[in-house]
């Protein structure tokens, strides 16, 4: 039997769309179960939680600058003197910024090339073994304590420099920049190439897991059109992990501007600022605030929280800079490329 829609019956009308209500919300943000609620909480709760934690941590070290700012007599940023317990007290950070930024620029401008080359190495022409075994080697190094670099750089390191002096004296003495006074190598230098090796397992771990999420058929792709191995890295690899090694970069740099005790066993401090590296003496801030905490008065201590401060803005703004560069190259993904 046909069954025949009657002509004169009125099609029915269309039923309107009903916005979704409280309950398909919440099923679409999977928090209708008990589970997901719990670990929402806890995700959001320990985000604000160093949110919180950074908060504490900026507002301590602001109000106890602002006592010792208050009374100190000299220009905090362009003082090349440090005595906050003199009357007046009269103290400054530029031997201090000086000398955190030199030594961390040596230690990046050795390390980054190195950990880049080691984890390219490892990761696209040793051997797995051979790989993993210089990869065991690397994850040795970061567990290494500072105190133990720190004595190694001062009994080893420091005494053996004497070589690589006097042949920068020698050919680029000229400069003013590798003039050498025969002095001690406990210099800024010196400071530099362990804090190099220091942050070398830093940088290099993480570079080499970046290079390791390259798509493999971007590189079997560069080899079937017959390019050698150094142009599928330069062209695939390399673009592909730049982001990733800018990161590692800026966690190796993190560590070289907070590293205190290696530094202060190191270096001869001394509050100038030498125009040549290779001259003895200089500061940071870390290597200042722990050599000098423990017999600072109470005007003493919070001077050295106003130069800590400091720090951590700077800190801040490497990681900020850090995070800009990498915002810019998010749009390349090797998977779409």
């Amino acid at each position: 039997m046909d069954i025949t829609t009657d002509p004169q019956k009125p099609a029915p009308a269309p039923v309107p769309h009903q916005p979704p209500g409280k309950d398909a919300k919440r099923a679409a943000r999977g928090a209708t179960r008990p589970g997901d609620r719990i670990f929402l909480g806890l995700s959001r709760g320990s985000g604000i939680f160093v949110l919180v934690i950074m908060a504490a941590i900026a507002a301590f070290l602001t109000y106890r600058a602002s006592i010792a700012l208050s009374k100190n007599e000299a220009n905090f940023f362009t003082t090349l003197e440090w005595n906050p317990t003199g009357t007046p007290p009269e103290f400054g950070i530029a031997v201090l910024a000086f000398g955190t930024v030199v030594s961390s620029v040596i230690a990046m401008a050795v390390a980054v090339p190195i950990a880049v080359g080691i984890a390219l190495f490892i990761t696209h022409y040793a051997p797995r073994k051979l790989g993993g075994l210089i990869g065991y080697v690397i994850d040795l190094l970061a567990a290494v304590p500072s105190i133990v670099y720190g004595l190694w750089g001062a009994l080893v390191l420091v005494p053996h420099m004497e070589g690589l002096f006097g042949w920068l004296d020698e050919y680029l003495g000229w400069t003013g920049v590798f003039e050498w006074n025969q002095g001690a190598p406990r210099s800024l230098f010196t400071v530099g190439i362990l804090l190099a090796i220091m942050i070398l397992p830093i940088v290099t771990n993480v570079s080499r897991e970046v290079f390791r999420q390259v798509p493999r058929m971007h590189e079997e792709a560069a080899l079937a059109l017959g390019a050698t191995r150094w142009e599928v890295i330069r062209m695939s690899v390399l673009p592909f992990g730049r982001s990733g090694v800018i990161s590692a970069s800026m966690l190796g740099l993190g560590r070289a501007l907070g590293e205190t005790m290696a530094v202060a066993m190191v270096l001869s401090s001394s509050f100038e600022i030498n125009l040549s590296l290779l001259d003895t003496g200089g500061g940071t801030f870390a290597q200042n605030i722990a050599s000098k905490f423990n017999e600072a008065t109470v005007m003493g201590r919070d001077a050295l929280i106003a130069s800590g401060l400091v720090l951590f803005v700077i800190t801040l703004l490497v990681n900020g800079a850090a995070r800009m560069i990498i915002g810019r190259r998010k749009e390349y993904s090797g998977a779409n490329a």
